[in-house]
């Protein structure tokens, strides 16, 4: 892999991507996002030696959304252990992230960890545990990613909770089916402002590191997740990671990845790096289209993925 000149990869996907820029939609129901510029894409990409590479807006600051239920996944594994699988799944949705109906036909137990009611019940485990939960996630992702200063960008979430009502809405049936054991306004409080974290696509490259280096992270050697809780977060990103577009993007990708209705996707491999990519207009399904053409082309490449 020390053959690879990733910089010029990159050079070369940033070019190629250009007109695609122009093709998709920001995520327009948060008024927040809306608001970002189309224009903008970032790529890096750091490797499991130590180096690390990045092309475009890669250290403009962005709000995360989804990506971060991956920290949040993380804080419940370590506080909760096989518990948390009591009440909710590890399958593939097969549905929109915010969908009402599959809750309801499944008895309020969410299909996986990654959808937006998998999402509630884990920060409800989470809570279980601390006093202040946003504190916590702060502080997972800011040691994460080795940038102290990373933060919740509040305009978005106070824009996440004014026009939250799906989210509500899928708190108050989880409520209901004895599956939220807090009160589901302090769940959601949290929950819109850890989708509302801010970091770089080169901080979310080394906050995702230790993912490719079995749980241990090579900046300070310090196990991060375990080795077993590593495979299962790897697995759960390969399965769920991509909302409804798992498969697709498995089979242009061929990465395990997490991504968010900011633009955001981070991927890794095993062994070898991670690497995480912004551009905001999104598909169909919620994922960033620049942004999943880019690292169809970032594994076509280099020849590396899981596959």
């Amino acid at each position: 892999m020390t053959d690879i000149d990733f910089q010029r990869i990159l050079e070369g996907i940033a070019a190629e991507i250009r007109p695609v820029l122009a093709e998709g939609r920001v995520a327009d129901y948060i008024p927040a996002l809306a608001r970002v510029p189309r224009d903008r894409f970032g790529m890096a990409l750091s490797t499991v030696d130590g180096r690390a590479f990045a092309v475009g807006d890669a250290d403009a600051r962005f709000s995360i959304q989804s990506i971060s239920k991956v920290f949040t996944l993380t804080l419940a594994l370590q506080a909760a252990g096989g518990r948390l699988w009591e009440r909710v799944g590890r399958e593939p949705s097969g549905n929109p992230f915010n969908s009402l109906v599959q809750l309801e036909y499944e008895h309020g137990i969410p299909r996986n960890p990654f959808i937006n009611a998998g999402a509630l019940v884990v920060l409800d485990c989470i809570m279980d545990g601390t006093d202040d939960p946003a504190a916590s996630i702060l502080a997972f992702a800011r040691a994460a990613a080795g940038a102290p200063d990373v933060d919740f960008d509040e305009e978005v979430a106070a824009s996440e909770a004014a026009w939250g009502f799906r989210n509500r809405a899928l708190a108050n049936f989880l409520k209901s089916y004895g599956n939220l054991r807090h009160d589901a306004d302090a769940v959601l409080d949290v929950y819109f402002r850890h989708c509302a974290l801010a970091l770089s696509c080169r901080e979310l490259a080394q906050a995702f590191l230790h993912l490719a280096n079995g749980g241990r992270s090579p900046a300070t050697g310090v196990a991060v997740t375990s080795p077993r809780q590593t495979k299962r977060i790897n697995a759960l990103m390969l399965t769920c990671g991509l909302y409804d577009a798992v498969g697709n993007f498995a089979y242009r990708v061929g990465m395990a990845g997490k991504s968010g209705v900011g633009g955001g996707i981070v991927a890794v491999v095993p062994g070898a790096f991670s690497v995480c990519v912004w551009s905001p207009a999104l598909d169909a399904s919620g994922n960033s289209l620049a942004g999943t053409l880019a690292l169809e082309l970032l594994t076509t490449r280099t020849g590396i993925s899981i596959f």
